[in-house]
């Protein structure tokens, strides 16, 4: 779709159908599982970085009370208007999940990701009946079946593809009809750059999950100002690279 974006002489975002406006973006980019003393003053970082007003917290200490530290520092940090998502990156089992997702259930966040291993589908949908926070899943979903088996089984509130893993840009889109007709909230994983193209032609589309991973080798970042990732108005999905970077990191194996 790139190439065909190219061949056309329009920004991806277009050739699909949509526009180029600006795309609400949350920071992923850190705020990993490190004492809860120091998530406050990383998170006001994270903010900084492009006048986000969005992050993500990692939860799965080894002690329940820990995550509620940390969540109530990152939140006394950032203010009450900030939304906050949590990830448990799969790593409660049902009874752990139970007790650990119900202490947060209070605390005002946006969702609760993957607090069991992701193809768990009647686990999930126990959690999302029993929590008044939403429940997110779909950075592990093969293909839009998935998706779809996931929503029609209850278990999640809201969804969240990863290009690779969907099935690329036409997975996605495919994924974004079965959202759309659902009424499922649908964010991005990884890949922000294409992903913020897709966002842009999803029609129940929510967040776009931001890290600056990629920045080294792009010719040309894409900019994040005021929280949303600007697209830029070239043919294709607008990544280049830098060669000069690509060589330099390079390795032979």
């Amino acid at each position: 779709m790139g190439r065909a974006g190219q061949a056309a002489g329009l920004p991806l975002a277009r050739l699909l159908g949509g526009t180029l406006a600006p795309v609400p973006a949350y920071n992923s980019n850190g705020l990993g599982l490190v004492s809860p003393d120091r998530v406050a003053d990383e998170a006001l970082e994270l903010l900084a970085e492009g006048g986000f007003g969005a992050l993500k917290v990692r939860v799965g200490r080894d002690s329940a009370a820990d995550d509620l530290a940390a969540v109530r520092n990152v939140r006394a940090a950032v203010g009450d208007e900030v939304p906050l998502m949590a990830d448990y990156n799969q790593g409660l089992s049902r009874a752990e999940a139970a007790q650990r997702c119900r202490a947060l259930d209070g605390e005002g966040l946006t969702w609760i990701e993957e607090p069991l291993r992701y193809d768990d589908l009647d686990g999930h949908a126990q959690l999302a009946a029993d929590l008044a926070t939403a429940v997110m899943l779909g950075e592990n979903f093969y293909g839009p079946r998935a998706l779809a088996d996931a929503i029609a089984a209850g278990a999640c509130d809201l969804v969240m593809p990863d290009l690779m893993r969907i099935g690329g840009v036409t997975g996605w889109l495919q994924a974004a009809a079965v959202a759309d007709v659902t009424s499922v909230p649908l964010s991005s994983h990884l890949y922000p750059e294409v992903s913020g193209h897709l966002l842009r032609v999803t029609p129940t589309a929510q967040w776009l999950e931001w890290q600056d991973w990629a920045h080294p080798v792009l010719a040309q970042p894409f900019p994040v100002r005021s929280g949303h990732l600007h697209l830029p108005d070239v043919p294709g999905n607008g990544l280049a690279w830098d060669e000069d970077a690509v060589a330099r990191y390079q390795a032979d194996w």
